[in-house]
């Protein structure tokens, strides 16, 4: 069937007309001929077997049954009436009951003439009754395009209510292909469906709508997903190549006096196998004439800011300058003052900018900018602001990418003639599916192992019942010189509840923990910046002991003698945000714990995300479990979700179809990039099509 005539409006196929378009439209976004083909099964329901009426069970199942109608009746109840009809097999009866359409529904109905009827029944005073049965007459159920596995769609309630229901779509669907007849376009090329033994498209689109069998419906299925799947990753990967090709870096050709210095003299710690395989990633993408667009993701603690440093320095022994942009404040400085250590027995200048940089320090800042004796900015969204001008800026990193919007990060590309290459970190583990799916237009590095000597974190799981033995333990901690973080759920829905808790959680804390013997600092999202900061710094100075928190610590504050994280309501957090917190203890040498508090009542999934937390410290594998309890629109933030509305493949169940797809996408772009071989002509013509009926998402990186 030709592309053009899959983009025909879903009201000129017979039976649909513009009532019924417009509910197929708003309920389930059918526009097209394309969308309706597109509208794939949820589940199969094996019509082969029909049931007598006194063999039936008394269970939920769905049911067919042959048999006759012999009388109709309407009942008048509390509201509005019920139709009844009585139906009969040779072994018993049963009720037929329309609690609505009644009208259309009694003209349709023909006494004493064979049905079919089907759906599910229910068991009541006695007898059995089916509510809104779906029914054909017998001769015409017998005539059907039907396989022995009936389709169930995915519907709404108004649809159902509308009489859209299940039986309608399949006769629409039997309508497209008598239409279509069955003529639909190869999108894939003759060598890929013979390596990979794949069902041709026709007979794929016929079986997975009117599966023959069990078997000619899995290879249908696995046809169509592997389809689904290496389009996107041939999007992906070929804005990769059309990047590298086309979007010019400055070349860093050589590692000088900065990198070699620091690396053979002030390196703190010998670097783990995994750093140093990033490092050499990323020197290979600052030694080409492209412009690196690299994702570094490592788990919190894993070293990412000792690769950055290395990779700034290069930036630096080319004449070149750099900048570093974290989400807020609190992390710049961090940033900033872990730096300035590390460099500081090397020739470079380092500025910091934040909102709260004074009118002279920014002057400074400007003007050293521009004339270029400064080599290194940190800062915030600051640095995006127009006046910030480089002198040749060659390197961009930036922190916790998920926290800036596209067109923030673009501002930063166009400091300069040509792009600088960009660096993106995150210590957010992504799933290795997700990534290649949202992410794969970026190359990825990452650092999978921590550095030698650091103790993992001891993470148990208690009742409040307990707390009395937990705040003893805090105690024995302080007295070690210890410090500790007791953070409390923060839902935007019920703030005032939440601030509820936080104050209720503080006064019981300052009860147990009385001054002067010890000080507590409190911090959450309604107190202003200043009065945040100034008691994040009394606690990083090691002025108080104990920091009562909402999550607003989440992201990277530093504090190396904190050993201890107590988090309240522990079943309200997801996966990602506990392994999150509990990386801002276990910095020092010192052993860390991880005490999750919660009551006794506890859902399912809350319970497998705390055996999840006390079972393992591997954020890969922790991001897995989540991806698996949450979904992929979850885990990338409403902004992203859209990108996974996937027709019928499915990124947790999927993986290795994904993963063949995206091999074979790479190796038909690697032999033949402009797709204009005569073998890949149909899937530069899908391709094509794709794009053109924007039925492909435009991915974020």
């Amino acid at each position: 069937m030709n592309a053009s005539k899959l983009q025909t409006p879903i009201a000129y196929l017979k039976g649909v007309g513009p009532n019924r378009a417009s509910l197929l439209q708003t309920e389930l976004g059918i526009y097209t001929y394309q969308d309706l083909l597109n509208l794939f099964p949820n589940r199969y329901l094996d019509r082969t077997k029909y049931y007598k009426i006194q063999g039936l069970e008394r269970n939920n199942a769905d049911v067919q049954i042959v048999g006759k109608i012999t009388h109709i009746k309407m009942v008048e109840q509390k509201r509005g009436k019920r139709l009844v009809a009585t139906f009969r097999d040779e072994t018993g009866v049963m009720e037929l009951i329309w609690f609505r359409g009644h009208k259309w529904i009694k003209d349709s109905l023909k006494i004493n003439e064979p049905l079919v009827i089907f759906g599910k029944t229910k068991w009541f005073n006695g007898s059995f009754s089916m509510s809104h049965p779906e029914m054909e007459l017998l001769k015409e159920h017998k005539n059907k395009m039907r396989s022995s596995m009936q389709p169930i769609y995915p519907s709404t309630e108004k649809l159902t209510n509308s009489g859209i229901t299940n039986r309608v779509v399949n006769g629409l669907m039997e309508q497209l292909f008598l239409e279509a007849k069955n003529a639909f376009v190869e999108t894939l090329s003759k060598p890929l469906i013979d390596e990979l033994k794949l069902l041709p498209k026709n007979e794929a689109i016929f079986n997975i709508h009117f599966p023959e069998n069990g078997e000619l419906l899995a290879r249908a299925e696995y046809r169509l997903k592997f389809e689904e799947l290496f389009y996107i990753q041939l999007q992906l990967i070929r804005k990769n190549l059309i990047h590298k090709s086309k979007i010019k870096g400055y070349p860093f050709p050589k590692v000088g006096t900065n990198f070699n210095t620091f690396y053979k003299h002030h390196l703190p710690f010998e670097l783990t196998g995994a750093q140093k395989r990033v490092v050499k990633e990323i020197r290979q993408d600052l030694g080409s004439n492209a412009q690196m667009n690299r994702l570094l993701q490592g788990d919190v603690g894993s070293g990412k800011t000792i690769v950055a440093l290395l990779s700034i320095l290069i930036a630096l022994d080319n004449g070149f300058q750099a900048c570093l942009m974290a989400p807020t404040a609190i992390l710049s400085v961090q940033h900033y003052n872990g730096l300035l250590e590390l460099c500081k027995d090397l020739e470079i200048s380092i500025s910091l900018l934040t909102g709260s940089s004074t009118t002279s320090q920014r002057r400074t800042i400007h003007e050293n900018l521009e004339n270029g004796s400064l080599n290194l900015l940190i800062g915030t969204h600051a640095l995006l602001e127009d006046k910030v001008k480089f002198k040749n800026l060659g390197l961009a990193i930036i922190d916790e990418q998920h926290r800036f919007g596209v067109a923030q990060r673009s501002k930063l590309w166009h400091k300069n003639e040509l792009p600088p290459h960009v660096l993106v970190m995150t210590a957010t583990p992504i799933p290795r599916t997700l990534a290649m799916s949202v992410y794969g237009d970026l190359d990825i590095s990452v650092i999978d192992e921590l550095p030698p000597g650091r103790k993992e974190i001891k993470t148990v799981h208690r009742f409040d019942s307990n707390r009395l033995k937990v705040f003893k333990f805090i105690r024995d901690e302080i007295t070690l010189g210890r410090q500790v973080y007791i953070v409390y759920p923060l839902i935007q829905e019920s703030e005032a509840l939440d601030y509820k808790d936080l104050m209720d959680g503080y006064e019981s804390i300052v009860r147990d923990f009385p001054q002067p013997k010890y000080q507590i600092s409190i911090v959450h999202g309604q107190m202003k910046p200043a009065d945040k900061e100034f008691e994040m710094n009394r606690f990083i100075k090691g002025e108080t002991q104990i920091m009562v928190a909402t999550t607003v610590i989440e992201v990277g504050v530093n504090v190396p003698n904190a050993s201890v994280m107590v988090i309240e309501s522990a079943e309200r957090f997801g996966l990602s945000q506990l392994h999150q917190l509990r990386g801002r203890v276990g910095r020092g040498a010192e052993q860390s714990y991880n005490i999750l508090m919660t009551s006794h009542k506890l859902s399912a999934d809350a319970k497998t995300r705390l055996a999840t937390m006390t079972s393992t410290s591997d954020g890969f594998e922790i991001a897995e479990v989540d991806l698996k309890l949450r979904g992929p629109g979850d885990i990338m933030g409403t902004q992203q979700s859209g990108i996974l509305n996937l027709r019928i493949a499915d990124l947790i169940n999927d993986t290795e179809i994904l993963k063949i797809a995206r091999s074979y996408a790479f190796q038909v772009l690697k032999a033949d990039p402009n797709l204009s071989a005569p073998e890949h002509q149909p899937i530069n013509n899908a391709f094509a099509q794709l794009v053109k009926y924007k039925n492909i998402w435009n991915y974020i990186s």
